[in-house]
């Protein structure tokens, strides 16, 4: 078993994760720190664990980005399954365990298991990986399609065999590398193995510094509109339209809220990125109304598929101000809609703010 660990310019939070590889279960592991040039004494960290402790290799390169790291790694790796760790973030002792018992049960090339958030001393469930790792099965994508939201590197494990067949390999120079890499993954595994056990923290960090925090930045947009491009052609290749269809309503749709709510604050040249964007991968035949966005959502998409910003930034300061639902307005035909005071009901589609039976 080898567990890649990229390491760059951590060295508050690399003790602690190197220390959760180190505790697992499983005896047979070697960890593989590829220091990509970091500034601060992370480098100096792990040589120093892999000192005293023989399981621990260490490789030092120029900075190259975490998609280039995790490929260096896997070059020097020898497991008979391959895994990766974020070095800000743990993984639960019995988890390398419980991830490769599953693999061998089902006889799958990719096992996922669940994740829960790490902020300071709380520990949040996350609703959407509960649900997708609700129990313990092996699958083929076609059956769980909203699977293909868990894009996480950090969570699986894969068969090394399996992973050069495949021709596996994470982007470089790009943000958000791991979606079109697990993509391409569970598209080319036939087999995956879902584990419902928690079996990694992700950290949030305090000060804001990870990468998953940085939404506002025109560089940040462009490589996650790039990485959803590049999950989307995998998935239209594999020619299977229902999960085409839930990939671009469910998974593609899912992260955009934490894109809109940076609206009220964004520059122009961002807001034009996020426009062309959202019209690119969801219109003109296919509109993000459709999409299983909650309501306030799809009504914030629709009025950037329209251009309407100032319309937008409207919509996503006052839901913000609210914390919870939009108000609802009963219409003539017996439905209800949200209501988002200041934008004028004449000018707004009906589907863009319309509930579903559902929601009413």
């Amino acid at each position: 078993m080898s567990v890649v660990v990229p390491v760059y310019d951590v060295a508050a939070y690399l003790p602690a994760c190197l220390d959760s590889l180190l505790e697992q279960t499983m005896s047979d592991l070697e960890v593989i720190a590829v220091d990509d040039g970091s500034p601060d004494e992370s480098g100096a960290i792990a040589d120093a664990y892999a000192a005293r402790d023989p399981r621990v290799r260490v490789v030092h390169i120029e900075n190259r980005g975490l998609g280039a790291a995790r490929n260096e790694g896997i070059r020097h790796a020898r497991g008979t399954y391959l895994g990766f760790c974020d070095s800000d973030d743990l993984m639960l002792p019995r988890a390398l365990e419980l991830l490769v018992a599953a693999a061998r049960e089902g006889d799958a090339p990719m096992v996922t298991g669940n994740v829960v958030r790490l902020e300071g001393e709380r520990r949040p469930r996350l609703a959407w990986l509960d649900r997708l790792h609700a129990e313990q099965r092996t699958i083929v994508i076609d059956d769980l399609p909203e699977l293909l939201g868990d894009v996480f590197a950090w969570n699986k494990l894969f068969r090394r065999d399996f992973w050069d067949e495949a021709g596996l390999s994470w982007p470089e120079r790009l943000r958000y590398e791991d979606q079109p890499g697990t993509t391409d993954a569970y598209l080319r595994a036939g087999r995956i193995a879902v584990v419902p056990e928690v079996v990694y923290l992700w950290r949030v960090r305090a000060d804001g510094s990870s990468l998953t925090q940085q939404r506002g930045t025109v560089a940040d947009l462009t490589d996650r509109w790039t990485t959803k491009k590049m999950a989307l052609a995998s998935v239209e290749a594999y020619g299977a339209p229902a999960v085409t269809d839930e990939f671009r309503d469910k998974v593609m749709a899912g992260d955009l809220p934490q894109y809109f709510a940076a609206i009220p604050s964004c520059s122009a040249e961002w807001w034009d990125l996020l426009v062309s964007g959202v019209r690119d991968l969801w219109g003109p035949e296919r509109s993000l109304t459709g999409s299983a966005l909650p309501p306030a959502q799809r009504l914030i998409g629709w009025l950037v598929e329209q251009d309407r910003r100032d319309d937008a930034a409207l919509a996503v300061s006052y839901a913000r101000g609210l914390g919870g639902p939009l108000p609802r307005v009963a219409l003539d035909d017996g439905g209800t809609r949200v209501d988002v005071p200041g934008l004028d009901e004449t000018t707004v589609a009906p589907e863009a703010w319309r509930l579903r039976d559902h929601e009413s």
